[in-house]
């Protein structure tokens, strides 16, 4: 993936830069993503959040707060998941691969949440699973595992 790659929502509204090469790039199985997003799982992947730069539909991105260690946002035309923001990792966000517009540049390398996986919806691939956030997690507090 080169620096600058670019993403949007669904109905184009909200476009967004990335500003540097984005890292942690995962598989969430946990529940908040499966009702925020239809599917049994999301991508994501994270870039310090001073390089994830909205261009245009600031104005309409929406916030939940969808657990007790984060937030995220949407697009509020057409409901598009764009980012989720971690407490415990201040100074990063994560945003959903699937909105870049080349998500292929961006490959997973672990599934976490693994645990509340839909039991139909089995990973076919050789990743890393955890049942829940991955023991090497940034920011987590001490032997703290925050439920999703």
């Amino acid at each position: 993936m080169m620096t600058g790659a670019t993403g949007s929502c669904a109905c184009g509204a909200v476009r967004y830069r990335l500003l540097s090469e984005p890292f942690d790039t995962g598989w969430c199985h946990c529940r908040n993503c499966q009702l925020t997003s239809g599917a049994p799982a999301m991508v994501f992947s994270t870039v310090p959040r001073d390089d994830y730069r909205i261009e245009s539909g600031q104005d309409l991105i929406g916030r939940h707060e969808s657990s007790s260690f984060g937030a995220r946002r949407f697009c509020s035309e057409c409901g598009t998941p764009l980012t989720f923001e971690t407490n415990f990792q201040p100074d990063t966000i994560d945003f959903t691969v699937a909105t870049l517009n080349d998500p292929s540049s961006v490959t997973p390398g672990f599934h976490i949440f693994y645990g509340s996986r839909i039991p139909w919806a089995e990973a076919s691939d050789t990743l890393p699973r955890h049942d829940k956030f991955r023991p090497d997690t940034r920011g987590l507090p001490d032997g703290e595992v925050p439920q999703c």
